[in-house]
């Protein structure tokens, strides 16, 4: 579960993808909100010209820090058949890449992991 009330902001190519690609793993059209499906259908879309700089996108470089435990972690939200945890890439697919896409540097999210309440601030984002 995502609690974060700020806007879903994704450019219209990223949209596209990652609308076609999500609807292969969805079971339901009101999909549970851990999930990509969830964050598509409350996403606000854009021309790709006009995203924030400062906004993740498929392939952003992406540094947060976790509140609880005061980490920071750098990796790259990337589609599925190039995720590489050794590499720091990490799937959109997962609960991590679905909440903080389309969010922007200095926004907070939090979502229900099976370990706890994971919550986590965006310090910076880089695009590809």
């Amino acid at each position: 579960m995502s609690s974060n009330t700020s806007p879903v902001i994704l450019g219209k190519n990223d949209f596209r993808l990652l609308k076609q690609f999500a609807s292969n793993f969805s079971d339901s059209p009101a999909a549970s909100e851990m999930s990509l499906a969830y964050e598509l259908n409350r996403a606000i879309v854009v021309e790709d010209d006009q995203l924030p700089e400062d906004s993740i996108r498929l392939n952003s470089q992406v540094k947060v820090l976790e509140l609880t435990t005061n980490r920071e972690m750098e990796f790259s939200i990337v589609m599925p058949n190039l995720a590489d945890i050794k590499q720091q890439k990490i799937s959109i697919l997962t609960p991590m890449g679905a909440a903080l896409i389309g969010l922007c540097k200095g926004e907070t999210v939090e979502w229900k992991m099976p370990a706890g309440i994971r919550k986590l601030k965006i310090l910076d984002v880089r695009s590809a």
